[in-house]
């Protein structure tokens, strides 16, 4: 078999055989992935949404999504508005993300129908490793800085620092300013009537 010559179009042309011999597997590892992730994605949020709610039996009625203007740049948060067996409204859990230390620091945040806070955990983070499993202990009920029975209309959810009634984890103020400015604004969601048009009730699950 005759040898190839080495020269720049034959050089270019095993290289763009290779990018595209490379681009097809990796096409197809994110097309076999794709629906697991999906699936695996549905059952954490399914389940956060039952753990920040109190745990009790609940049916998810209907998925909003809000959307509102926060210092000039539109923040999209979605409220999962939680019903129980009799169809009585037991509040919501809401979405919410905002910027850590590291980088996008997305919550959700659970509220009875008067506003007080049930629970929370942390859906993603950037933060430094060790930081984010932190905030997701810091603030629940038995934590140094326990906000859950807290409601932002009574109370001053913002680090003591800053004035506030929480206190801030330990020499991170910013991750602790950023979770409680995503609780606050969580809290501004699920009140706001401002539904997007785009909001769906076709999603009913029970937990």
């Amino acid at each position: 078999m005759k040898k190839l010559e080495s020269s720049i179009t034959n050089m270019v042309l095993v290289l763009v055989g290779v990018a595209l011999i490379t681009g097809g597997i990796l096409a197809y590892v994110n097309h076999i992935t794709e629906e697991p992730i999906k699936l695996q994605a549905s059952k954490t949020l399914a389940d956060g949404i039952k753990s920040v709610m109190g745990g009790v039996q609940l049916t998810v009625a209907e998925d909003d999504t809000i959307r509102q203007t926060i210092k000039g740049k539109e923040a999209i948060f979605v409220v999962h508005k939680t019903v129980d067996a009799n169809k009585q409204d037991l509040g919501a859990a809401v979405e919410s993300i905002t910027s850590g230390f590291g980088g996008d620091l997305k919550v959700l945040v659970g509220f009875d129908t008067e506003g007080n806070i049930l629970g929370y955990t942390i859906l993603q983070h950037s933060e430094t490793p060790g930081l984010g499993a932190k905030a997701d202990k810091w603030f629940q009920k038995g934590g140094k800085g326990n906000i859950i029975g807290m409601n932002p209309e009574k109370n001053n959810l913002t680090v003591k620092k800053d004035g506030g009634d929480v206190d801030a984890i330990t020499a991170s103020t910013i991750t602790s300013r950023a979770f409680l400015l995503a609780v606050n604004q969580a809290y501004s969601a699920y009140k706001s009537g401002n539904v997007d048009a785009h909001s769906s009730a076709s999603g009913h699950y029970e937990k």
